[in-house]
């Protein structure tokens, strides 16, 4: 089996819609591919709509979180999208992308780059707003070649000359509500240090004291020095390890099924959750 367990569509920051998201997945060989958009679960329904046969989707949402002045991302899988409690702060973390996205384009007239709003509108195309979109609008001006370009100091990183900080959820906190609503959380690329500060390992041992399940270990922010000691920490801490593309189109340059999660941790994330179930695929729409 070949498992993917984070990709993202349109409904936040990807390039695919869902459709075409499960519709590329099943193309590029994979047998399960999970959903995961940035703070919401607004395109599950178009995915399942359009799910092929052979292909089986796991729902789930990446979170916004920081700790200690650290921004991070929780996978959480199945879940139930209605639970209360977890629906109402994804709701609140997603309705300050748009200030937060306003205040980084006011930085960047500042910094006499002309992006405006309009134009972030037209690349989000609906989706949950993200600096993802803004990073393609100063490709689309020339200012940066690539969007990677734009997660610099320079620009867009964490702390730099144009970044605004949203609201974003203490992981604990996560960790609970996702329990709460019967899903499985996994810590989404631990060591990615060129995005920004990475979480020390004494508090991810303490999110595993309250109830992480995972870390996502295989992914291209990580050298094989950084996977080798997220795998050392996993087996210390008893935690599942994942591996995953982090698709999101043609936004990035890595495919679909890049890196992958060994079918027994799948089934160990299935075994656990509660709040949702794998959807097979029937044929689609």
């Amino acid at each position: 089996m070949r498992i993917d367990l984070h990709c993202h569509s349109t409904a936040s920051d990807g390039t695919d819609t869902p459709a075409e998201l499960v519709r590329n997945a099943a193309a590029a060989g994979l047998d399960v591919v999970a959903l995961t958009d940035h703070d919401t679960t607004r395109g599950h329904a178009e995915a399942v709509a359009a799910l092929p046969e052979g292909l089986t989707l796991v729902t789930g949402a990446e979170l916004s979180c920081r700790i200690d002045g650290i921004s991070m991302h929780l996978l959480a899988y199945l879940f139930d999208p209605e639970e209360p409690a977890l629906l109402a702060e994804r709701e609140l973390v997603r309705d300050d992308r748009v200030p937060r996205a306003k205040g980084m384009i006011a930085k960047l007239d500042a910094l006499g780059v002309p992006v405006t709003w309009e134009q972030v509108e037209r690349i989000a195309a609906g989706g949950s707003v993200g600096r993802p979109h803004i990073a393609t609008a100063l490709v689309e001006l020339g200012v940066v070649p690539t969007v990677s370009d734009a997660f610099t100091e320079e620009w867009l990183a964490d702390g730099g000359r144009a970044f605004v900080e949203k609201h974003e959820t203490d992981p604990f906190e996560a960790i609970r509500l996702v329990k709460g609503a019967g899903g499985v959380c996994v810590f989404a690329h631990p060591a990615a240090a060129k995005r920004g500060r990475t979480v020390p390992e004494a508090a991810i041992a303490e999110m595993a004291a309250a109830g992480l399940d995972g870390i996502e270990v295989d992914h291209m922010d990580h050298d094989a020095e950084a996977r080798d000691r997220l795998r050392g920490l996993a087996k210390e801490l008893d935690l599942l390890v994942t591996g995953s593309s982090d698709y999101h189109g043609s936004r990035k340059t890595v495919s679909l099924g890049a890196y992958t999660t060994d079918p027994e941790v799948y089934g160990e994330i299935t075994r656990r959750a509660t709040g949702a179930f794998p959807v097979p695929g029937t044929g689609g729409a």
